[in-house]
């Protein structure tokens, strides 16, 4: 981990993922997962740059909010809440589990959602539907499917954001009530990770004078993601999201 003062190399690729982190929360949901091998990188721990990322997350989610508070859909998060904290509390009871475990197992998480909705997409194309019909509502099984993942995921790895982007996706929201609704849900579940992760020392004062320095790079990025979210179709912006959402599942797979 990062000791004495801050290497410029390490703090360039600590802003990078600041930067990165800006733009998933207010323009491209899936750089955000990006941004964690970066933070890895930068910080020389894992387990440690959990951590130290996650107060640059919250800084981001409060500019998606600000920016997107009339396109929030929160209702749709409202089954998934009990299952989230589920899983947040089984996420800190297994945070002192070997790391590179923990991460394969969010991984191999993402991987059968991504398989299942392919799945599901594809059977509606070969039978021939011209448009989607809307999203029906999510059986109790599939919103503790999502909600535990999610919970587990976001607090051993700070990658809920893929589990989300699924369930976002197969709810068929226009792009602005996506990222809307996903930044309200990030922004809560987060806050509720903070004292988990002071708990077990992954947040100190130094953690936190290296996140202020950062917030500059956080604040280029979600200006940056509202230019991007505006000029970027609806298409193209749902493919974007899945691919990344790939990414992120090889990237937890090999780092």
């Amino acid at each position: 981990m990062l000791h004495g003062g801050f290497d410029p190399l390490r703090f360039a690729l600590a802003a990078l993922a600041g930067l990165l982190t800006g733009i998933a929360k207010t323009g491209v949901p899936g750089f955000g997962i990006l941004a964690v091998p970066v933070m890895v990188l930068a910080v020389g721990d894992a387990r440690h740059s959990a951590g130290w990322l996650l107060p640059l997350l919250c800084l981001a989610d409060l500019f998606a909010i600000a920016s997107y508070r009339r396109h929030a859909d929160a209702r749709r998060l409202f089954d998934l809440l009990p299952w989230v904290l589920g899983g947040i509390a089984v996420g800190f009871f297994t945070l002192a589990a070997p790391e590179r475990a923990l991460r394969l197992l969010v991984a191999a998480i993402v991987i059968v959602m991504i398989v299942i909705r392919w799945l599901r997409t594809r059977a509606g194309v070969d039978a021939g539907a011209a448009a989607p019909p809307p999203a029906p509502r999510d059986r109790w099984w599939q919103a503790a499917g999502y909600g535990v993942s999610a919970g587990f995921a976001t607090t051993v790895a700070n990658a809920a954001g893929p589990v989300m982007n699924l369930y976002l996706l197969a709810r068929r929201m226009p792009k602005h009530e996506f990222v809307a609704t996903g930044a309200w849900f990030f922004f809560a579940v987060n806050l509720i990770k903070v004292p988990l992760y002071a708990w077990h020392g992954l947040i100190d004062r130094r953690s936190l004078m290296f996140d202020v320095a950062l917030a500059p790079a956080v604040i280029v990025g979600a200006l940056a993601g509202r230019v991007v979210l505006r000029r970027m179709s609806q298409a193209i912006f749902d493919r974007l999201v899945m691919a990344l959402t790939a990414c992120a599942a090889a990237l937890l797979l090999i780092r």
